[in-house]
């Protein structure tokens, strides 16, 4: 599988899904931190993928996403944004009423 289709593969398997660098457990810069925070304070389960641990996502990523930058949010199979528009979500509450409803629309089709 070349890296693009892998990188389609995980959007769609993951109802939410954050590139980041590192972990949200121990994430390896800043943005990556605030980013994943702001996804955790919303309370619902949602993947990752370390681009450090992955060189040839973090290379084809942004191509792909059209988006230059890390951390890139998906949700449902849509790029959301990267960490600017995550907070700016997380404190206008979107981002838990988005988080939430994909969360609960997975459960109900499992």
């Amino acid at each position: 599988m070349d890296t693009i289709e892998a990188i389609k593969q995980q959007i769609s398997a993951n109802p939410i899904i954050l590139y980041m660098k590192g972990s949200p457990n121990q994430p390896q810069c800043g943005f990556s931190a605030r980013a994943s925070q702001a996804l955790m304070e919303c309370g619902e389960r949602f993947a990752f993928v370390d681009i450090l641990s992955n060189p040839d996502i973090r290379a084809k990523m942004p191509e792909f996403a059209n988006w230059p930058t890390f951390p890139q949010l998906w949700v449902a199979g849509e790029l959301v944004g990267g960490c600017d528009i995550i907070c700016e979500m997380h404190e206008s509450g979107e981002l838990k009423t988005l988080v939430q409803e994909t969360s609960a629309a997975q459960t109900a089709a499992d």
